[in-house]
């Protein structure tokens, strides 16, 4: 398989992308299989990150055919290629810059570029992107995708991503979520892999309830 079809394999096991922002290289691989073992199978490493390519690179290479690995706050098209070098196949932004895209569809990689209206929406589809991110989701509502959903192909995966907690996934889901991102609510900066694994879980049980 692909790298796309790989991300879409492992997005059907569990929609969910745990984002990793402050993440340190010496404890990022705990922490990858403890969320592995909670049923994760979609990881972010923000580039804002410590040592951000050092901590895909591991979790990469630790994780191999456990999970898609990837990066987050990719702004430079220079970027894609250092992601892949490292071992990451998901290239995720905050916004749409076309380059980023461009980049990332044309060396066969996941691109998941945030979006904020349709016609940011649209423009990222037709540069290449893989997926999208509905960021910030806090500024958005479900009937704000609801709306999206009436206009965009069916096939297209909307994650909402910003402020997403277990018991808020539901009326973005009944509105067409295909899945979501997910920061502090379930990593945070210095958490121990025991406290990561017991949010994830709290996020799985929620996608079954």
């Amino acid at each position: 398989m692909n790298h796309v079809d790989h991300f879409e394999a492992a997005f059907a096991r569990c929609p969910l992308i745990a984002i990793l922002r402050g993440v340190q290289p010496s404890e990022v691989e705990a922490i990858g299989e403890a969320l592995v073992e909670a049923g994760f199978t979609l990881i972010e490493v923000p580039l804002n990150s410590p040592d951000p390519l050092d901590s895909i690179a591991r979790l990469a290479k630790r994780l191999e055919g456990q999970a898609v690995v990837g990066a987050g706050t990719v702004l430079e098209a220079d970027d894609v290629a250092k992601v892949e070098a490292a071992g990451g196949t998901m290239i995720i932004s905050p916004n749409f810059n076309a380059d980023v895209v461009k980049s990332t569809s044309a060396r066969g990689l996941v691109s998941l570029p945030g979006v904020a209206t349709p016609s940011e929406a649209f423009a990222a589809l037709r540069a290449g992107a893989t997926a999208l991110k509905l960021f910030p989701a806090e500024s958005a509502t479900p009937a704000v995708l609801k709306a999206w959903r009436a206009v965009l192909p069916i096939s297209v995966k909307v994650l909402p991503v910003g402020g997403i907690a277990p018991d808020s996934m539901g009326p973005w889901l009944a509105a067409g979520a295909a899945g979501f991102g997910l920061g502090s609510a379930l990593y945070n900066s210095g958490a121990d892999a025991s406290t990561v694994k017991r949010n994830a879980l709290s996020f799985v049980g929620a996608l079954t309830d």
